[in-house]
């Protein structure tokens, strides 16, 4: 047992270590973050804004500039977390299969990476809400940060995959950028006409949404949107998984492993 915490500690403090080394990541989560919310509440109009809300069918007016704070968070955290994820797994990749076909288990570096996603998806939603709450309060702020946390665990997972399959660093960037843009904007009731759409329930973050809204606007439950959410999780890390597994897999041919064996 001591041997596989030893393990386990070792990755995730090189997980970690990877995270701190991506500075441009930490500047957009000390200054984008709050900026970008603070420029939603400062140039968005605070007229209401009313929508349905399909997660408990209830009808909505928040101010403006609250809504887009709240959508604007959501486009943060999600971003952030999957350049990271990407970033590390784009970078990394090389190390860790050399790690695994070392011998280093792969199981130790999937925790790892998994528990270095998960501080760090924590701490973003932890200051996005402080942030989105700074001239205004949620009506529920931990089950909030409860949401915006599921959204950017969901795509910290897309961006382990995106890392793990993609050939060129730019083109992770944009997918992810891209992915994050219109999955949000196609659920903020200001910018988009289709918000109350089916369609939008197959996007990455629709538990997401539905979650935060009713957590920032109203005291309604949101169990169903976090549901809605860990499905969306559960898949993502799932998928993750296979390619970091297929990533790291053993590549030599099968004659000479049985020989290195031998």
């Amino acid at each position: 047992m001591r041997r596989h915490w030893t393990l386990f500690l070792t990755a995730s403090r090189y997980a970690l270590i990877g995270h701190a080394r991506n500075r441009f990541a930490m500047l957009l989560v000390v200054v984008y973050i709050p900026l970008w919310i603070a420029l939603a509440y400062v140039s968005i109009p605070d007229r209401p804004a009313p929508f349905r809300l399909r997660a408990t069918g209830e009808i909505l007016s928040p101010p403006g500039n609250q809504l887009t704070q709240i959508t604007g968070a959501l486009n943060a955290v999600t971003l952030i977390a999957g350049f990271m994820m990407f970033a590390a797994t784009f970078t990394g990749g090389a190390f860790d299969r050399r790690l695994a076909m070392a011998g280093y288990p792969r199981i130790h570096l999937v925790l790892a990476k998994l528990s270095a996603l998960t501080l760090v998806c924590a701490a973003i939603a932890a200051y996005a809400t402080a942030a989105a709450g700074f001239a205004w309060s949620p009506r529920q702020p931990f089950l909030l940060a409860t949401a915006l946390f599921c959204a950017a665990l969901t795509y910290g997972a897309l961006g382990v995959v995106l890392g793990s399959v993609l050939r060129r660093e730019v083109e992770g960037m944009f997918a992810i950028l891209m992915i994050s843009i219109l999955d949000v904007a196609l659920q903020n009731p200001l910018s988009s006409s289709g918000s109350d759409s089916a369609v939008v329930r197959f996007l990455p973050s629709y538990g997401a949404v539905q979650a935060s809204m009713a957590a920032a606007f109203s005291t309604a439950p949101v169990a169903q949107g976090l549901a809605i959410q860990l499905l969306w999780l559960t898949g993502a890390a799932f998928a993750a998984f296979l390619v970091f597994r297929r990533r790291t897999r053993d590549a030599l041919p099968l004659r000479s492993r049985r020989e290195r064996e031998v």
